[in-house]
């Protein structure tokens, strides 16, 4: 009668190799030649395991599965009802190994690593990146007690499939990919709306006007670049389009989540209330703003 057999083929499968037990994982307990304590036991949410005829609770939260064989063994000679025990301990079930993936993602979730995944592997099954993510993925995991946050470049990672940002996951860890900035333009020009902002590319004014598919007539040459600074203070910076479109004067460059505002030819605009009214209910009604609150 070989109860232990069965236990180590599992862990020697598909199981993570060489984990902590965690509260809330199922684990599969042999006692060789005992069959009524050969059973698959839950970890406790505080940590601790029960077996029949034992008095005692044993802590498992914490131990590795071999550490957990010894005291099981050592509970079962100290109570008298073994004389020399054999256990084997296998985890049948991860429930304290949770991945999350949140974010720029096609469907965020977060699932148990119960086989070896990589970050790759963690980003297929939210079915890849949305079109709004951003140059980053952020990858969170805890080392003795501390949140180290890994930066990954996607390019790095997907285009280049450069193996060693790959990371192997083993539970715990916290996967989220930003989105991309936002550049807006409104105003006089072809296609107003929201624009991605890459990080990693120097965009400027010539550049988000290229990506509104260029001015429409009498659009003004007095811009603003409407700002909002980290201390929460609205900016407004003065473009004269004129001069650099003359290359009397260098190109401006932007920030992500800056408002570039081309006012018609008669100098009217609209107040920074409206633009940003019009900027938060999206790039359907931008074409209104040439109108409203300039009259």
């Amino acid at each position: 009668m070989e109860q232990g057999r069965p236990g180590i083929s599992a862990e020697q499968g598909g199981n993570l190799p060489i984990q902590n037990v965690g509260a809330n994982d199922l684990l599969a307990i042999s006692v060789y030649d005992v069959p009524e304590l050969t059973r698959t036991v839950r970890v406790s949410p505080d940590g601790y395991i029960g077996l029949p005829m034992l008095k005692q609770r044993i802590p498992a939260e914490g131990q590795m599965p071999a550490d957990l064989e010894s005291s099981i063994a050592q509970a079962l000679k100290e109570e008298g009802l073994i004389v020399d025990p054999f256990v084997t301990v296998t985890v049948a079930e991860y429930a304290s190994r949770p991945i999350s993936v949140m974010g720029a993602v096609r469907r965020p979730l977060t699932f148990q690593a119960s086989n070896p995944v990589t970050l790759l592997d963690a980003l297929a099954r939210a079915e890849g990146l949305t079109p709004d993510a951003g140059a980053e993925i952020l990858l969170t995991r805890s080392e003795h007690g501390q949140a180290l946050v890994q930066r990954i470049p996607v390019r790095v990672l997907i285009d280049n499939a450069d193996p060693t940002v790959n990371v192997r996951l083993t539970g715990g860890e916290e996967i989220r990919v930003p989105e991309a900035g936002k550049l807006f333009v409104v105003g006089n020009v072809r296609k107003p709306g929201a624009f991605p902002f890459q990080d990693n590319q120097q965009t400027t004014v010539l550049k988000a006007i290229a990506m509104a598919e260029g001015l429409i007539p009498y659009a003004g040459t007095e811009a603003f670049i409407l700002r909002r600074e980290a201390s929460g203070s609205k900016n407004e910076i003065p473009v004269n389009l004129r001069k650099i479109l003359q290359r009397k004067a260098p190109d401006m460059p932007l920030m992500a989540n800056d408002v570039l505002y081309i006012p018609d030819a008669k100098g009217t605009r609209a107040t920074l209330a409206v633009i940003e009214k019009l900027v938060l209910y999206g790039s359907g009604v931008t074409s209104a703003l040439i109108y409203s609150g300039v009259r």
